[in-house]
């Protein structure tokens, strides 16, 4: 699956882009992600599915650390990591960290994570895969690092998301192109393709609402989210076109701005179920199920 083709995100900036504008927005970010905050909560209700006690959870892309200490409340023995491109959201998360409640931030890419094989009970992923340019690498790093019948627990976006966007921005500029994002059917099968168990998947509509397009456009800003789309500056020079354009979608005197929201539960493959790399099938076995499987004598 390339990075420009259907999977669990589309093709955004590169990463060093990425990480250098998230860092620039830390300080200000909890003030503008309410979309992000909002969804991470929904998708905490739904820890509940696990079916190990949890010793280790990483909370991947974690920003400022909301739903790392949100984990860390619900599961007080496991150690909570938050792994984030961006140094300066993981210090912010570090601020969260406290005597009883402790968390770790390590900053990694979520396709390169610096854990070991077999290593984590829980990945929590909250509207991350969109920002990765190889979602397939992804999804394999995924599921080296889960356990066995660990859960995989993930948001993205499907592609009703900025409908009203997209519909103003192609009678003014068709040259500015908002992305394209998977739908369900799309993101469950690159979740069995990978080799994951069980998925389940499900989508539910979010319509949130600006009293202007100033306030829209510095919400998608303060929140990284305009990197997704190329030519986006262009915004200010076409405002008034844009705002024409946006009037049949306008309630009341509100912007609207839609996402669909793609939740999916997946659960790691069992021990001895072939994982696809570049150089060809690995199996991977523990060394307690190996002593068990060795014949008595």
């Amino acid at each position: 699956m390339r990075a420009n083709t259907p999977g669990i995100g589309c093709a955004p900036p590169d990463l060093r882009t990425i990480s250098r504008q998230f860092d620039r927005l830390a300080e200000r970010y909890d003030q503008h992600a309410a979309l992000q905050q909002e969804v991470g909560r929904r998708l905490l209700e739904r820890c509940g599915f696990n079916r190990l006690p949890p010793q280790r959870i990483l909370d991947l892309g974690c920003a400022t650390g909301g739903a790392a200490e949100a984990l860390k409340r619900m599961f007080r023995q496991a150690q909570v990591i938050g792994v984030d491109l961006a140094p300066s959201m993981l210090a912010r998360l570090r601020r969260r960290s406290g005597l009883l409640r402790p968390l770790r931030g390590v900053c990694a890419d979520i396709a390169a994570l610096p854990f070991a094989s077999g290593s984590v009970d829980l990945l929590f992923a909250n509207l991350v895969h969109l920002w990765s340019p190889n979602p397939a690498a992804v999804l394999d790093e995924y599921r080296r690092v889960l356990r066995p019948d660990g859960m995989l627990l993930f948001t993205t976006l499907g592609p009703g998301t900025f409908r009203e966007l997209r519909e103003a921005w192609a009678s003014v500029d068709p040259q500015v192109l908002l992305p394209h994002f998977p739908d369900l059917l799309e993101v469950g099968d690159a979740l069995v393709a990978a080799g994951f168990r069980e998925p389940v998947m499900d989508m539910e509509q979010i319509t949130l609402h600006y009293p202007s397009l100033e306030a829209l456009a510095g919400e998608l800003e303060a929140t990284a989210t305009a990197l997704l789309i190329p030519g986006w500056e262009r915004w200010r020079a076409e405002k008034l076109r844009l705002e024409a354009a946006f009037s049949s979608h306008l309630v009341g005197t509100r912007f609207p701005l839609g996402y669909e929201v793609v939740y999916g539960t997946a659960f790691g493959p069992r021990e001895g179920q072939p994982r696809r790399t570049a150089g060809g099938d690995v199996v991977t076995f523990s060394v307690d199920s190996l002593l068990k499987s060795r014949p008595m004598g």
